[in-house]
């Protein structure tokens, strides 16, 4: 398994986000010119949280899409979960520093500490194509939220048109860009990669239907390199 064929076993993929903490941030807006900050508001819109709600993010990561889901449950609670440590510390810099009660946990999604129904929802950005068992993690979130909440995954997709420009930035601007500011070339070869084997929006419907979500519906960013689905817990 290799970063080139976007598969990697789950300790090289978690010490790779180690690596790539420090830069994480910066990266993002400079892969997307900025524009993963109104799809990750997108994701917590379609989160269909209110005030007192208990929210789940998924591969938290340094927290951003915790944070938008935590401007949706005032007096509520939101939860971030991540496996690596270093991502988290910057998540919890963040809260301090925003002020924003958040509590960021070490923890697998795949294999999550919570109970049964115990959450409103539960999102994941940018995180899903990183599981290494892509329908036990949508199945945890479908088992972490109540019956009729909402399960969320937003994600980078292989768009059907403007495959050139695709290819040719993911795949060709997107390592360069790794290599001089996020200096790691392999972390950011490996992102494309893992993109290109990451199930067509429809095919995601159909696992999340799959793991326990009814209504599940999607619509897509970016000329189509980017979707955002939601579905609803079935009762």
């Amino acid at each position: 398994m290799t970063a080139a064929q976007g598969r990697l076993a789950a300790g090289e993929v978690r010490a790779m986000f180690d690596r790539i903490a420090p830069r994480y941030d910066l990266m993002n807006r400079l892969m997307t010119a900025g524009r993963d900050r109104a799809w990750r508001r997108a994701a917590a819109a379609a989160a269909d949280l209110a005030a007192g709600d208990r929210a789940l993010d998924c591969c938290c990561g340094t927290g951003d899409l915790a944070f938008d889901l935590h401007d949706r449950v005032a007096g509520g609670e939101v939860v971030g979960v991540d496996f690596s440590e270093p991502m988290l510390a910057r998540a919890r810099q963040k809260a301090r520093a925003r002020r924003a009660e958040v509590r960021f946990e070490v923890a697998d999604v795949a294999d999550l500490p919570f109970e049964a129904g115990e959450f409103d929802a539960a999102t994941v950005a940018f995180g899903a194509r990183n599981v290494a068992d892509l329908d036990r993690a949508l199945g945890e979130m479908a088992r972490v939220v109540r019956p009729g909440g909402r399960a969320v995954v937003l994600e980078i997709t292989t768009p059907r048109r403007l495959v050139a420009f695709y290819r040719f930035w993911f795949e060709r601007v997107v390592p360069r860009l790794g290599a001089l500011v996020g200096r790691d070339l392999a972390a950011y070869s490996y992102l494309p990669a893992s993109a290109r084997r990451f199930p067509a929006p429809p095919e995601l419907a159909r696992r999340m239907a799959e793991a326990g979500l009814d209504d599940v519906r999607w619509r897509t960013y970016a000329g189509g390199m980017v979707s955002l689905h939601h579905g609803r817990v079935r009762a």
